[in-house]
């Protein structure tokens, strides 16, 4: 009987991928010594293959591999580094859907989503690129006769990545692109249940680095389990953690990297609403809203949980909800026509089961869904609640949209933030001042505050992350790379005086 790995054995052996033996340890070689990993596909819980992962004394020797490496890196021109990033991007290009096709197999999001998420990567290499022509700091005028004052910009020294199973390769690449443009060297622990995109994407960077005779140590993999995880957070070595999953383990991740005066990017929790006003196109909202809720199976950090709506419009949206919700085809995602994959694991088909239970203990109902299909397979589901339940300020990580309704639009604002959680919003509304309220000082409270739109589908030049709960780190566009920097201000007396600040006599 054909396996998954059969059938897709051309696209596994592109990237050095076998059925078993796979190493999953690089750090200038590829090599393993911890457990076997099972990379399993959504799909029938059938593995794809094997992984020998690392542990915590790979850990440590690749830490030191990185820092090494770092230091020939970080001497050279930035326009330089921005050469070795433009291949980089190539390499991505020249392997885009074989590459998401992957992404596809192993997270289960359907392919048009898999392929995006590489070229997301693309786009973001490209963003730096740009950067490498661009850093630059201030220059700030001195009080003292003879002085200048300088900002400098400087790289931290290694960054390392702890990356979730959702965007098992964008959330690398923004975290790894930014980083190496700064002249910082990587180190990538992805999730354990998508180890073997990981190593398809380490290859592609290693062949790069080879070519342009650079340590190809400098972007360093270590696959494993909590405890490699563990000893990143801990590890003084890693000047910079970026940590992407669940509020929970995102403050134990920030608390032991501030225990070491390290530098932590949290993107954590986000249960994400979009408020629609009365006077709003509704066709625009009803198809934004459809694949806010259901794109990647509800599984996307930005991913609409609430739906707030004026109580006037609120039976006609949602009977147009319905409708497109009861067209949406689940199924395979590399199955032409599929809208929604399955749920990456067994474990989140409870979370779906658990959530809905609780909802009608609440006095919720459910307008539409609800059902588990087999596998990991789920109907989205939309709900009908009230701003007071307590279920609405959990976050569920599967498709499941709670619906509620509001008179006015401060009553909208406040539900909208009163959750812990502070990543996406978004409104719908033709209103000028209301868009202008809500960005302003009195509106949304989260880090992205979207109108007309989703709260998904973020684009790289702006700075991603969100406020409160959700850990307050920002990845990608904007002056995110600031965070990867050691920052310095630079005094400079040229005047062979020694006039103190603040007009102090010394003597």
């Amino acid at each position: 009987m054909s396996t998954i790995y059969d059938k897709y054995k051309d696209t596994f052996e592109r990237f050095g991928i076998a059925k078993s033996g796979n190493k999953g340890v690089f750090d200038g070689e590829w090599k393993g010594s911890g457990p076997i990993i099972k990379s399993v596909n959504p799909v029938n819980n059938e593995v794809i293959a094997e992984v020998i992962s690392g542990n915590v004394n790979d850990l440590n020797v690749a830490l030191d591999k990185v820092n090494e490496a770092q230091k020939i890196w970080r001497d050279l021109p930035v326009p330089k580094r921005g050469e070795v990033l433009l291949s980089m991007r190539q390499a991505l290009v020249d392997n885009l859907e074989p590459l998401g096709k992957v992404v596809a197999l192993e997270m289960g999001k359907i392919l048009p989503e898999g392929i995006g998420e590489i070229q997301e990567y693309v786009d973001i290499l490209e963003y730096a690129l740009g950067l490498s022509r661009m850093m630059k700091g201030s220059m700030i005028p001195s009080e003292r006769p003879g002085h200048v004052m300088l900002e400098t910009w400087n790289p931290l020294g290694t960054v390392g990545v702890i990356s979730a199973f959702n965007f098992p390769v964008a959330v690398y690449g923004w975290n790894s692109a930014i980083a190496l443009v700064t002249g910082n060297g990587v180190l990538w622990k992805p999730s354990p249940t998508t180890p073997l995109v990981s190593i398809a994407v380490t290859r592609l960077l290693e062949k790069t680095l080879h070519e342009h005779k650079l340590p190809t140590s400098l972007c360093s993999l270590v696959t494993g389990g909590t405890d490699v995880g563990s000893s990143l957070a801990a590890d003084a070595r890693a000047h910079v953690l970026s940590f992407t999953g669940s509020t929970k383990v995102g403050r134990q991740v920030g608390q032991v990297v501030q225990g070491r005066f390290g530098k932590s990017i949290l993107e954590l929790g986000g249960n994400n609403a979009i408020i629609v006003m009365e006077d709003c196109d509704l066709d625009l909202a009803a198809r934004a809203i459809l694949f806010a809720a259901v794109g990647t199976a509800g599984q996307r950090c930005t991913t609409t949980r609430r739906l707030i709506v004026h109580e006037n419009i609120y039976d006609t949206l949602i009977e147009r909800l319905i409708k497109a919700y009861g067209q949406v085809k689940i199924g395979d995602p590399l199955e032409e026509g599929v809208l929604c994959g399955p749920l990456h694991t067994q474990a989140a088909v409870s979370v779906y089961e658990e959530t809905l239970k609780k909802v009608q203990e609440q006095g919720g109902k459910i307008l539409f869904g609800g059902e588990t299909l087999g596998g990991n397979f789920v109907k989205p589901t939309l709900t009908r609640v009230n701003k007071d339940m307590n279920i609405i300020k959990e976050e569920a990580f599967v498709p499941i949209l709670h619906t509620m309704t509001f008179k006015t639009l401060d009553e909208a604002i406040a539900i909208n933030n009163n959750v812990a959680q502070g990543l996406s919003s978004s409104i719908f509304t033709k209103n000028p001042e209301t868009i202008f309220k809500w960005i302003g000082p009195a509106g949304s409270d989260c880090g992205i505050i979207n109108v007309n739109i989703p709260t998904n589908g973020a684009e790289i030049g702006g700075a991603f992350g969100g406020e409160k709960a959700t850990g307050g780190g920002r990845e990608s566009g904007s002056d995110s790379w600031k965070q990867y920097c050691r920052r310095g201000t630079c005094t400079i007396n040229y005047s062979g005086a020694l006039p103190l600040a603040q007009g102090i006599n010394f003597g």
